[in-house]
């Protein structure tokens, strides 16, 4: 049985070795497009802070470990999947047959269609290669513009400040954190950006970006009117799905490759996990691309067990997103926007820096935000994904809503569920 498995990231690798550990006499052939050891994207703002080496980012310490499990890598990118002759096209020109396929190559980051996005000195922050091209640009004191304040954008944000740039964000939104945060929300955590020195601009775009005057690399030019002389320019505008290979390959692709609960999408024999793969969301009842590591991680498991004929189901996916911007820790769950005929609640303590927001639908707690929030940031993770009827409860929160650790307490231990909540308490 030969797996092939497109991608060597976190959900590439613990397929892998999943399969190698279920079946040890098996082929495994891995494909990265990079030409680094298999590594974290979400520790590259570490390597920018200085807090870990490139060697770092990789996802297993030692070189051969790939080799030591007879797992053969590849590097280069797919560029084609045959569904029917069971093969996969590669950007080297090879052709890889397979028995079954894990399609694990996660995203890419979006380019926004702006005049002189091709200037020298304008990055995305997504590669190794682009964390190299950063650091020797946003030295201390560089004028740096951001593009986007987005998740992903907020944790570039806080490596660039922690580097000593003078650093300006231009969000199009008309708050930070737009798809993740609430207006109350995304407006304290920009007040909170502000006062520690970051200058930061919503419900702006870039227009066009020139080439410099005399003493800058480059001119942005905002929506605003502004012009801004900058050493250098980070897009971190967003990312999508790497799935334009599949467009001929006869599997089902949405927004990402859809699975069912097997991870299997619509082709038999070939599956999907990690930031490329839709699957379903047990709170909204919907497909969601759920570009977390931890749902990766998950996925490729369970995707893993099944290529090998050992039957696993995945329980399902809820979007999860815990940020800390320059030391201000934010947390978003489930359906923070609320569900049509849901009701909800709002706690702001804007001197404190805190804010709670919490939907239900019915007494069922769907989603929630918080912003400065950090006691109980699992209890609200276990209400949303464990789906707890909290019945009278529902009223006490909306009346209090601090009360989320008694609210689980009770409502968790009739239901059977309440151990993490237990184990929540003595932390």
């Amino acid at each position: 049985m030969h797996h092939v498995i497109l991608g060597a990231g976190p959900a590439g690798v613990i397929a892998a070795e999943t399969i190698r550990k279920h079946a040890p006499a098996d082929t495994i052939t891995m494909v990265g497009d990079e030409q680094e050891p298999p590594y974290s994207r979400m520790a590259i703002p570490y390597l920018l802070i200085g807090n870990v080496g490139e060697t770092g980012t990789y996802l297993r310490k030692s070189l051969t470990h790939y080799s030591d499990l007879n797992i053969r890598q590849v590097n280069a990118a797919a560029t084609a999947v045959d569904s029917a002759a069971r093969t996969v096209t590669l950007s080297n020109g090879d052709t890889l047959a397979f028995d079954r396929l894990l399609i694990a190559t996660g995203s890419h980051p979006m380019r926004p269609p702006i005049p002189g996005m091709d200037l020298p000195g304008i990055h995305p922050c997504w590669t190794m290669e682009d964390a190299r091209a950063i650091m020797k640009l946003a030295v201390k004191g560089a004028r740096v513009l951001q593009m986007g304040a987005g998740f992903i954008g907020c944790i570039i944000m806080e490596a660039l400040a922690a580097r000593g740039v003078k650093l300006s964000v231009v969000e199009m939104g008309d708050r930070m954190v737009p798809r993740m945060m609430g207006p109350t929300a995304g407006g304290m955590i920009k007040d909170w950006c502000s006062a520690k020195g970051v200058q930061v601009f919503t419900g702006t775009r870039v227009d066009a970006i020139e080439k410099g005057d005399a003493g800058a690399a480059l001119k942005v030019r905002l929506s605003n009117g502004q012009a801004m002389d900058v050493d250098l320019v980070i897009s971190a505008t967003g990312v999508r799905p790497a799935i334009g290979f599949l467009e001929k390959s006869g599997v089902t692709c949405l927004l990402g490759v859809l699975t069912d609960e097997h991870l299997q999408t619509n082709v038999p024999g070939i599956y999907a996990a990690g930031d490329c793969a839709e699957a379903f969301d047990k709170v909204s009842g919907k497909t969601i691309v759920s570009a977390i590591q931890p749902n990766a991680a998950e996925q490729a498991r369970v995707a893993a067990l099944n290529m090998v004929g050992r039957g696993a189901v995945l329980k399902g996916v809820t979007q999860i997103n815990v940020l800390d911007t320059l030391g201000m820790v934010s947390s978003s769950f489930g359906d923070w926007q609320g569900v049509p005929g849901g009701e909800h609640v709002e706690l702001t303590d804007a001197a404190a820096g805190r804010h709670l927001s919490l939907q239900f639908k019915d007494d069922v707690l769907v989603g929630c935000n918080s912003v400065g929030w950090t006691n109980h940031v699992g209890v609200m993770r276990g209400l949303v994904e464990g789906q707890i009827r909290l019945g009278a409860w529902k009223d006490t929160l909306k009346a209090d809503p601090t009360r989320l650790m008694d609210a689980y307490l009770a409502s968790a231990q009739g239901q059977g569920n309440w151990n993490g909540a237990q184990d929540e308490r003595r932390r």
